[in-house]
């Protein structure tokens, strides 16, 4: 067997010759190497804190639809005002996050914190029905988000 390697743009590029019988094989793969550094590390563990936050800021939105549709008046656009900056910031920093980590993953992370987060304030702050069945499901969309957490590269 003869190995011939060569390397071009972080590609690196293998060919395995094989004789068989008097008759050449030739197999060729082709790996990709990331550089690691410690810099590259902490801007993505520093991505996950920051998705983490945005999907609080999701709930904050949520939270402030809630207090909006219990209010009228002057006090009704506050509230309103109130979703649209913690629109904005969630958001911005969802587009922050996605930056180095996988968007299908980041976005199910997101969606999935500002769903828990906004039950969680349905039932304690809005006052809104506690069943077994919404724990239930609330606890299975928890282990999905850390699933997904722990399987993404």
């Amino acid at each position: 067997m003869v190995v011939i390697s060569y390397e071009l743009s972080n590609y690196y590029f293998l060919n395995f010759l094989f004789l068989n019988q008097g008759i050449i094989l030739s197999f060729k793969t082709q790996c990709r190497f990331n550089i690691v550094s410690e810099q590259n590390i902490f801007t993505y563990n520093m991505n996950w804190i920051l998705l983490i936050i945005a999907g609080l800021f999701e709930v904050a939105f949520a939270f402030c639809l809630g207090k909006a549709k219990e209010t009228n008046g002057n006090e009704m656009y506050l509230w309103y005002v109130g979703f649209l900056i913690t629109l904005c910031i969630s958001m911005t920093l969802l587009i922050k996050a996605t930056q180095t980590l996988p968007i299908g993953t980041a976005y199910a992370v997101w969606t999935g914190i500002g769903a828990v987060g906004t039950v969680l304030v349905g039932i304690f702050i809005f006052k809104e029905p506690t069943t077994l069945s919404r724990v239930f499901f609330l606890t299975t969309l928890i282990l999905s988000i850390v699933g997904l957490k722990i399987v993404s590269h």
